[in-house]
């Protein structure tokens, strides 16, 4: 087993401590436990008098962090951030003071190679958070016709070449198995050339994105999540959002404005600072909203 400490660097995490503002006694939830950072944090400051509920999907995250976050008040639950409202009645718990979500990727996740969310990995075409539950996402790839690929590509990754990226997997499966990262990073590469992407990001960015948010029902998990999230906070408790696209951004925004038991305590997304950025590029795309329970 893999015993190194974990690489990931916790997005905005004076902003999550600033607005959930957690105090010595307080039960709070971190609902993507991924590499730990903002669980350490939150439980350094409820202290052993509190505690901090950690949920992840991913059984390598949990296992590293059953390592890195020996001693402190933390309990580590495998499970969807969805299943919240399950998790808390398990544990008799009523209601909690506060949550956290941050919806990007882990670093510790990124260097996998085995789980295939790197482009250039070359193992499994996975994608999965949870690698015992659904398809992989070389399965979807394999099953799905052009048409299906390219509406998927186009309404989770908002690429706008996504019938031209299509019918290339379709061509290319068809002279061989698509079962790696790096082969479909490849196959898109060749459909949509980086000098004609004006943001300079690689060309297979937003199609991954797609199989992952496909593979895993990101957005299901989080329009739900947030809609029951008010039967688990105390009245005024507060949850966070830090999501890394406008697909989540925008679920969180409609959520939070239009439902009655939440008042947005930011207008507009709160971002990184420039201090962070240049000391974490994979921020920059960081937006987080805040909501308070009033009924």
């Amino acid at each position: 087993m893999d015993n190194s400490p974990p690489i990931h660097v916790s997005v905005m995490l004076d902003e999550v401590i600033q607005y959930l503002d957690p105090r010595a006694g307080q039960t709070v939830v971190d609902g993507t436990l991924g590499g730990g950072g903002h669980t350490r944090a939150l439980a350094e400051r409820v202290g052993p008098t509190g505690l901090v509920i950690a949920l992840d999907r991913d059984s390598a995250a949990l296992t590293a962090a059953e390592r890195n976050l020996a001693g402190l008040p933390v309990k580590l639950v495998s499970a969807n951030f969805r299943e919240l409202p399950e998790v808390l009645k398990q544990i008799e718990i009523p209601a909690v003071q506060s949550i956290v979500l941050d919806l990007g990727l882990s670093s510790d996740q990124l260097a996998d190679p085995q789980r295939g969310f790197s482009f250039d990995a070359g193992g499994p075409l996975d994608l999965r958070f949870d690698t015992g539950e659904g398809e992989p996402a070389w399965r979807l790839i394999e099953k799905l016709n052009a048409t299906q690929l390219a509406d998927l590509i186009y309404t989770y990754g908002e690429e706008r070449c996504s019938r031209r990226i299509a019918h290339h997997i379709v061509d290319g499966r068809a002279k061989e198995p698509i079962r790696t990262a790096r082969q479909l990073a490849d196959i898109v590469r060749r459909a949509v050339p980086r000098g004609r992407d004006p943001e300079r990001i690689d060309p297979a960015t937003r199609t991954f994105q797609a199989l992952r948010i496909a593979v895993n029902d990101e957005l299901g998990s989080l329009e739900e999540a947030l809609k029951n999230f008010g039967r688990c906070l105390v009245l005024g408790g507060r949850v966070a959002v830090i999501s890394f696209h406008s697909l989540e951004d925008r679920i969180a925004k409609e959520v939070f404005r239009d439902d009655p038991q939440y008042e947005a305590l930011t207008r507009k997304p709160l971002r990184p600072t420039e201090a962070e950025t240049g000391r974490n590029p994979r921020s920059r795309s960081a937006k987080m909203r805040v909501a308070q329970r009033i009924l």
